[in-house]
């Protein structure tokens, strides 16, 4: 798997590939991540690869230009046979969620172009981009943070990554919990600060360990992405065991609320 990201800023991404457990993905080679600077292939004393807005208004935006003769370069050098997709990170771009990074995890990689200042020239990104991905409703200085969030969330899904082969099917999103949230995780000691670890998760039995976690993804996801929960439901994931968990998690919460507000004289 090869990712080749253009960016004006390579060195942004040092600390990603020589720390933390996913570093292993890029020294194995598992994930091949190479470097393109725009700058490099820009014209004139000062390497331009930015310019005023048509029609007015603040900021810059990137040249066509360069980042055309930088992906030509890129072309070269991947020798492909079929075009890997030119990936652009943008607002309007498809939100990034577990079931894309599970695709792009088993893909033969991309390029990835990092925006900066305004944006890129609608004309090199209507010609050239295949795809457009975002992280979210909200905006960065440029790209890089996004490509990283890509390239982390990858690389840890490649086989010798992490520890236990199996982890990653426990987290939050993953078909193997039906795309909801993941249980809570305790660990030693047994009590801290008066809050003991829940007697489930003491008892041994693992049966009543798994339903427990069951149950608490359901109530979990049930009240923070109840969305994920409808789809869960739509695809048949739940069962009736899990309905009556639900039903029981709203009643206690229900109870809870009424507890908590103020009674009126």
């Amino acid at each position: 798997m090869r990712f080749d990201i253009i960016t004006l800023f390579p060195e942004l991404f040092a600390p990603l590939l020589t720390s933390g457990i996913t570093r292993r993905a890029y020294e194995g080679g598992l994930v091949e991540v190479h470097f393109w600077n725009p700058r490099d292939h820009a014209e004139g004393n000062y390497r331009r690869v930015d310019d005023r807005s048509f029609g007015g208004g603040p900021g810059m935006v990137m040249l066509a230009e360069p980042l055309f003769k930088c992906l030509t370069a890129i072309r070269a050098a991947r020798q492909e046979t079929s075009l890997a997709p030119l990936v652009l990170f943008s607002p309007i771009g498809q939100t990034l969620n577990h079931g894309a990074v599970a695709q792009w995890s088993a893909s033969a990689g991309a390029v990835l172009l990092c925006g900066r200042y305004e944006g890129v020239d609608q004309r090199f990104t209507d010609q050239y981009v295949d795809l457009q991905i975002s992280l979210g409703d909200f905006v960065l200085s440029g790209g890089e943070i996004a490509a990283m969030a890509l390239l982390d969330a990858v690389a840890r899904l490649q086989p010798g990554v992490l520890n236990d082969e199996g982890s990653h099917q426990l987290d939050s999103f993953n078909p193997a919990l039906d795309g909801l949230l993941d249980s809570p995780h305790y660990t030693r000691p047994e009590v801290w600060q008066g809050h003991a670890v829940p007697p489930e998760l003491m008892s041994g039995h693992h049966a009543h360990i798994e339903r427990w976690r069951r149950e608490q993804s359901l109530s979990l996801t049930a009240l923070h992405r109840p969305e994920l929960l409808d789809q869960a439901r739509q695809l048949g994931k739940l069962s009736r065991q899990d309905e009556v968990s639900l039903q029981r998690s709203k009643a206690s919460l229900t109870d809870a609320a009424q507890a908590a507000s103020p009674k009126k004289l």
